[in-house]
């Protein structure tokens, strides 16, 4: 699913006063980060990850292979924090068309 600009926009929004609920450190992106990324967006529908690298690309590299493990969408990098959204069945956030 991709999000247009409103919905990214009100998504942001709604993200600002979340604090990250996941972090990759040291070890990298592991397979018991991707778990507990799943787990918080079935939960959350909408999640902060804190990415613990100085590396631009790599970052990049993690926020990319977060979204594809994961089946969400990215819906912004900001410094080290990955904004992420995916609907759950309960669909928790109504997004606007």
């Amino acid at each position: 699913m991709n999000l247009s600009n409103k919905q990214k926009q009100h998504l942001k929004g709604l993200a600002h006063p979340l604090k990250p609920v996941v972090m990759v450190g040291a070890s990298g992106l592991t397979e018991g980060v991707i778990a507990e990324v799943e787990h918080a967006l079935e939960h959350h529908e909408l999640i902060k990850v804190k990415i613990s690298t100085e590396d631009r690309e790599t970052k990049q590299l993690i926020a990319d292979a977060i979204a594809r493990e994961t089946g969400a969408n990215n819906v912004q990098v900001i410094g080290s924090v990955l904004v992420l959204y995916r609907a759950s069945k309960d669909k928790k956030i109504s997004l606007p068309r």
